[in-house]
């Protein structure tokens, strides 16, 4: 039988680098996970993993942003949304760009919400872009750091277990996730 780490092993890194990116269009967390543990067992470099996962996460952040921007140009969808006058939520999400799109990189759900309204309300490009950036090269390093870490000890000392123990991580993150974003909804 083909072990799946031979398998990965074998392909190019080209292939390895295309498959992390389109993970973080699904869900980038746990492709940020799977990367830095995929980077523990030898099966990609770090750097590979880490551009992989930067280039995924940016492009998917400014493609929301975009995907705003394109429902802001198309009339028909206005009948379906109650916005508040578009001159006063530019001017609103041209003053705080920096703290919504900062802040919301570390809130759980609130990226999807916030970047397409980024785009829709046409807030500045580039102080979205180079906040995104930003904010993403320090939650995606800590993240990967982490994994890399817990990778390392569930690799080393779990034995044929160790699949088990990063799927317990994985769903650790995602609950937490959803146990932060219910907190906060909950004291809103």
């Amino acid at each position: 039988m083909i072990r799946i780490s031979t398998l990965m092993a074998s392909q190019p890194i080209w292939l390895k680098a295309a498959s992390i990116i389109l993970g973080t269009f699904i869900l980038e967390d746990v492709a940020t996970v799977l990367s830095a543990v995929a980077s523990q067992a030898g099966q990609v470099s770090i750097i590979t993993a880490l551009l992989s996962l930067y280039a995924g996460v940016v492009i998917g952040d400014i493609g929301l942003y975009g995907l705003g921007l394109a429902g802001s140009r198309w009339p028909f969808l206005h009948r379906f949304l109650t916005l508040p006058s578009e001159e006063q939520a530019h001017r609103w999400f041209s003053k705080n760009i920096i703290s919504v799109v900062g802040i919301s990189r570390f809130i759980p759900g609130a990226r999807l919400p916030l970047y397409t309204a980024c785009g829709f309300f046409r807030a500045p490009f580039w102080a979205f872009a180079l906040t995104a950036i930003g904010a993403t090269l320090i939650w995606t390093s800590l993240l990967f750091l982490l994994s890399l870490r817990i990778g390392h000890w569930l690799l080393a000392h779990q034995g044929g277990w160790r699949w088990a123990g990063i799927i317990g991580f994985v769903f650790c993150i995602f609950a937490m996730g959803r146990l932060i974003g219910r907190l906060q909804r909950r004291g809103q």
